[in-house]
Formats: C-alpha cells, sequence, structure tokens
C-alpha cells in the first residue's frame, strides 16, 4: 500500500476516424463523411499493458484537478510514465487483478510507481484483490466510459481575456487535444494541455464568446460555444462524444 497524501503529477488507438458536432460550432471536423462505429461503454481503445497495483486514500481529487467525488470513488492515479503529461486525466480504465475486475476513472498521478503500474482508491483495490495483500499484478487497458451528459468545460480561477485556462470534464473518451477560435478570428489556436489538466493559452485574446474544439482518442471532435473566460465558471456543453 502507498502511503496517502503525496503529490502526484502515446495511448494507442485502435479506433477509425470519428466526427460529432456539438453546439455552437456550425462546422464539421475532418472525416465528417465517413464517421467510424462510436465505441460502446467498456470497449477497448488500448492495447492491454500489465503492472502491479496498489491502492491509497483516494478523493476523487489530486493532479488532474479535478473536484472530490465521496459518492464515487471507482478513481485511481495513473503512474508517472502513462499519465503522459495530464493525457490520462478523465480516462477510463478497467484493471483485472486476482479477485476480479475493475472501472475506474483517472484522477491522479503516481510519481513513484513504474510504469504499467496504478494506484487504486481502497475501494477500487478490494474489487480487484485482498487489501491484506497490498501489491498484486494487474492487467488493464483504457476504455470507452459509461457517464451521461454533455462534457462540460471549467476555467479555471485567474482566467481572463488574457490568460485562459480551460478544463475538460465529463467525457467518455481520452481527451487528446483542444483548440480555440476568439471571436472575429479566422483559424484556430492549438492550446497547451498542461500536467494539472488545464489547456492554458497565455495571450490575450478579443472580447466575447469563444468557440472550443475538442478531440478525442481516435478523432473524435466536439464543438462548443463558451462565454468569455471567467475564472471558476463552468458552462455544460452542447453533446457527449458518441
Amino acid at each position: 500500500m502507498r502511503r496517502a497524501g503525496r503529490n502526484r503529477f502515446a495511448l494507442l488507438s485502435l479506433l477509425g476516424a470519428l466526427v460529432a458536432c456539438g453546439g455552437g460550432g456550425g462546422e464539421a471536423g475532418p472525416g465528417a463523411g465517413a464517421p467510424a462505429p462510436a465505441p460502446a461503454p467498456g470497449s477497448a481503445l488500448s492495447e492491454v499493458r500489465q503492472g502491479e497495483g496498489t491502492f491509497y486514500g483516494a478523493t476523487g481529487a489530486g493532479n488532474c484537478s479535478f473536484d472530490a467525488s465521496p459518492q464515487d470513488l471507482m478513481v485511481a492515479a495513473m503512474n508517472q510514465a502513462d499519465y503522459a503529461g495530464a493525457a490520462a486525466c478523465g480516462e477510463y480504465v478497467t484493471a483485472t487483478g486476482p479477485k476480479g475486475s475493475v472501472t475506474v476513472r483517472i484522477v491522479d498521478r503516481c510519481p513513484e510507481c513504474a510504469r504499467g503500474d496504478i494506484d487504486f482508491s481502497a475501494e477500487a483495490f478490494a474489487r480487484i484483490a485482498d487489501p491484506a495483500a497490498g501489491r498484486v499484478p494487474i492487467r488493464w487497458q483504457v476504455v470507452a466510459g459509461s457517464l451521461t451528459g454533455p462534457l462540460r468545460y471549467r476555467f479555471k480561477e485567474g482566467s481572463t481575456r488574457f490568460w485562459t485556462a480551460i478544463q475538460v470534464r465529463n467525457h467518455r473518451l481520452p481527451i487528446t487535444a483542444l483548440a480555440i477560435r476568439p471571436a472575429g478570428a479566422a483559424d484556430w489556436i492549438d492550446v497547451t494541455r498542461t500536467d494539472y489538466n488545464y489547456f492554458v493559452h497565455p495571450e490575450a485574446i478579443a472580447p466575447g464568446t469563444l468557440q472550443v474544439r475538442v478531440t478525442a482518442l481516435g478523432g473524435a471532435v466536439l464543438l462548443d460555444t463558451l462565454p468569455e473566460p471567467a475564472g471558476g465558471l463552468e458552462i455544460d456543453g452542447q453533446a457527449q462524444f458518441p
């Protein structure tokens, strides 16, 4: 068992291109003419990986900057290598251990974990192994999540049109990229993701609404229109990845 209270700070896709357009965009992404079938909940999005499973006192919060989720503690921290600079944040993983299988959402990173290892919440670990074991061999892979509702966006505290940080929440597929198009702009701007799971654009943008383009593992794209950036503001998108 790894100690609680520490700070935790690519994926191989087996999907073809899939494009879905949310509200506020008015345009389709590449490949819109021939979308691939949407991945069913629980369907594999990566190869099977192997490592060791441990557990900690998870709350649902962590390096991915999500809120605590006491009502849902099927969560885990990903090892440093597979965390991949926050690329794993919010993705769903199905892991199998000596006792059974469990599906968890990645909310944190485990700096001391070796590649392939996952540090589970105590509640999730109990689904795959006897907690007394402390450390067990596991096999796991990234899967499509089973959830309801549209994507949700959050502007980090301090966000304004002069410094904009956007987080994507409630996504059933791993997020691989985010781009913005400020009011009046002709071109999209690719935004860099930080290791604390916000996409940060450090330069000033025009006042007014802000278009966002979110790309998921496999190429699915959703477009939404957000209000002018304001710290702490949360907004529901128009759709979920199919």
